[in-house]
């Protein structure tokens, strides 16, 4: 019986663990460009069925609770929390950010397609809009060398004042990638996540237009991390650990008290 418990309790300090390792991820991004918080969910083991509600206890009478022994829990997922973060003005031309749903399209180094909230983009030597890790924005837009005034409008229009002219030309359309369900996009690290079965296809097109974002030219999206929330989860989170590592105290105390005296 003692063994049983201490299982239990040991099931208890692994979901504890994982959780405190998901909220020590949220405070450690609580300053990442565009990050959204993750949350740990928790479901029971299976149960022992001892004696099931409705057996016959008596011929004439059934049990009707009957008897189940839970053995334990575990961190069943976690799940993204996509509320929108706090913009932030940088005045940099080339800082976007997302005012509703939607992602922008980066092209990785293996062709395929990653998406991402984090607008600090750049220009990469040969004038194409790059991410920090030198990764290009999709569709490709190329700003030719000398161009003024960039202009990114709410729509995702690129124009500039090239060399030699007055008026601002248009250089190309950024789109915007959404998703049947964003919560199921897998999260690859540099701020990118990629498409699953589980977030459905990525309908791309212009913003602003069936429920995409609008782009904020000269913003940034901080992180929807509330600090305080996850202290207090962290706390919580503490205290549940140090509860089942006493409960594995005390089967173990109940299991020396047979050997002495039984």
């Amino acid at each position: 019986m003692g063994s049983a418990a201490m299982h239990i309790a040991r099931t208890g300090l692994d979901a504890q663990d994982m959780k405190m390792r998901v909220i020590s991820n949220n405070l450690a991004n609580v300053n990442t460009t565009a990050f959204k918080r993750d949350r740990a969910s928790f479901q029971t083991l299976a149960y022992q069925v001892v004696t099931a509600p409705g057996a016959a206890s008596t011929q004439q009478t059934q049990y009707a609770t009957g008897l189940n022994l839970g053995t334990g829990v575990k961190v069943q997922g976690t799940s993204r929390i996509d509320t929108q973060g706090a913009f932030q003005t940088t005045g940099n031309s080339l800082d976007l950010a997302l005012d509703g749903d939607g992602y922008f399209q980066i092209q990785m180094p293996d062709g395929t397609l990653g998406y991402t909230r984090a607008g600090n983009f750049s220009r990469s030597p040969q004038g194409q809009l790059i991410t920090s890790e030198g990764y290009q924005v999709m569709p490709g837009i190329t700003i030719p060398e000398g161009a003024t005034s960039i202009t990114i409008g709410s729509d995702g229009t690129v124009s500039a004042t090239l060399q030699g002219q007055t008026e601002a030309s248009q250089l190309g359309q950024l789109q915007v990638a959404t998703f049947p369900n964003s919560a199921g996009l897998q999260a690859k690290g540099d701020n990118l996540y990629i498409e699953t079965a589980a977030s459905g296809t990525a309908s791309v097109g212009n913003p602003g237009e069936v429920g995409r974002g609008t782009i904020r030219q000269g913003m940034l999206e901080g992180s929807n991390v509330n600090v305080v929330e996850e202290l207090v989860d962290m706390i919580e989170t503490q205290r549940a650990y140090e509860v089942n590592s006493k409960m594995i105290s005390a089967s173990d105390e109940m299991l020396k008290y047979v050997n002495q005296n039984l």
